[in-house]
């Protein structure tokens, strides 16, 4: 067992100073500072008093053809024959348990499909999985849905299976048009099945094409970089999500043990200028979106709109994760093979009745509580509302983490009455601004979590 690596700035200083890659903050509290609650909690408890008007669904798909060498993503690769199935069986059976903890009236705004790989599974079983959102209220013709899917796994019948069911957004992980550079990434793969693929998404209509890449591989110049780059635009996607490679415990690469980057920042900027001049704004430091794309995502019938800072989300599936404003609740979390397949056959073996409560998580008390809505609002484009900060909390940002201040001392960010905005700087820097903001109380966890 390994504790993570993970550095965090604990002062302004680390931030200008130290390297910008300290740690992607996705969401917070990070998992690694979940823990075993004290006693469960009955779900039903645990969303009573939450604004169940604009949800957001989760459904994980733990399964992959192939773990790639940088994924700490929750999921198995090449399950053996049958596990799919059983697990499909046992994610009914923990739907109808989080269906019967909301109210009868509580409505889903928007819904996501992710692993792992969801499109590993047939074109039966996707179609399963499927059904099952619809019988949750998630149905895909009036709410807008997204969906992951890898180069090897997508067909003609799955597409068709999707675009029926009302899917906006296809996200498919490239992450290098260079086979050479795909293969040091851990992740063999075939140019023509990348083409092939893409082809494929655009010649079903999705409204959103999304395509990940990765920066900063061993032995990757930034020419080769803007190559990978200039490739992804020939197809127009709607949007391209760009992140810096990290090497982390018990991935295929973190075995390997060697140290690498420091071209990152020189990929990233020279990423980010084309990008710009080729009609893409930038809403956060990894995504970057065509103009007028969000207006081509279906949008709730009823004009509900999903906020992560203020609204739930119900996460379903091994590995995926729940959040409400006081807890945050998942199964438990491993990277390394064995400590994913054990938790895995865990979930497909435990009674039905089990998950009917929240067992292993995050209570937030109410400093992370002011954290995650400062934190989540500021690593996006639109900044922190400070207006919308003290409707919540009863008193300006400013009063409860006096250390953003000296962001715009440093140029990082530019403050007005109305806003806390990120600079092109304090952008880039987003994987050492979001660490360095973290409670005292979350780092501690975090640094003695043990990764399995």
């Amino acid at each position: 067992m390994l504790t993570p690596d993970t550095v965090q700035p604990v002062d302004i200083a680390d931030v200008i100073n130290g390297s910008p890659y300290q740690s992607y903050t996705y969401s917070y509290p990070h998992k690694t500072a979940y823990r075993l609650l004290e006693q469960p909690i009955p779900l039903n408890e645990v969303w009573n008093a939450e604004n169940q008007s604009a949800l957001f669904l989760y459904l994980h798909v733990p399964f992959c053809e192939h773990r790639c060498g940088f994924c700490n993503l929750f999921t198995q690769a090449n399950p053996e024959k049958g596990l799919t199935q059983r697990y499909l069986r046992q994610l009914q059976n923990e739907a109808q348990h989080a269906r019967d903890a909301l109210d009868t009236d509580a409505k889903f705004a928007q819904l996501a499909i992710g692993g792992g790989t969801p499109t590993f599974l047939d074109e039966g079983e996707l179609e399963q999985l499927l059904n099952l959102c619809i019988e949750l209220g998630a149905d895909g013709n009036t709410i807008p849905v997204s969906i992951e899917v890898s180069p090897p796994t997508v067909t003609p019948e799955k597409l068709k299976l999707l675009s029926d069911f009302g899917t906006d957004r296809v996200s498919i992980g490239i992450q290098s048009f260079n086979e050479a550079e795909a293969k040091r990434l851990g992740r063999p793969q075939k140019t023509a099945d990348v083409v092939a693929a893409l082809e494929a998404i655009r010649r079903a209509n999705f409204p959103i094409l999304n395509i990940d890449l990765i920066y900063g591989g061993e032995g990757q110049s930034v020419d080769q970089w803007m190559a990978c780059v200039r490739e992804a635009v020939q197809w127009k996607p709607e949007e391209l999500y760009l992140y810096p490679l990290y090497v982390r415990a018990l991935t295929g690469l973190g075995r390997l043990d060697r140290q690498w980057d420091d071209q990152r920042l020189e990929a990233y900027t020279e990423a980010r200028s084309l990008l710009l001049s080729e009609g893409y704004e930038q809403t956060s430091m990894r995504m970057f979106q065509r103009t007028n794309t969000a207006a081509a995502v279906r949008q709730p019938s009823d004009s509900a709109v999903y906020r992560c800072q203020a609204d739930g989300m119900v996460g379903l599936g091994c590995g995926a994760r729940s959040y409400t404003r006081t807890l945050h609740y998942s199964t438990e979390y491993a990277v390394g093979r064995r400590g994913v397949h054990s938790i895995l056959l865990d979930y497909l073996n435990r009674p039905t009745e089990s998950f009917s409560a929240a067992r292993y998580g995050y209570q937030l008390p109410t400093e992370d509580r002011q954290r995650r809505f400062a934190i989540m609002s500021l690593l996006q484009s639109d900044g922190i509302a400070r207006r919308e900060y003290e409707l919540a909390f009863g008193v300006d940002v400013l009063q409860h983490i006096p250390e953003l201040s000296a962001m715009q001392q440093h140029r990082l960010a530019t403050m007005d009455d109305d806003r806390i905005q990120l600079t092109s700087d304090g952008m880039a820097r987003s994987d050492a601004i979001g660490p360095w903001l973290y409670s005292e109380r979350v780092r501690k966890l975090m640094q003695h979590y043990e990764l399995v």
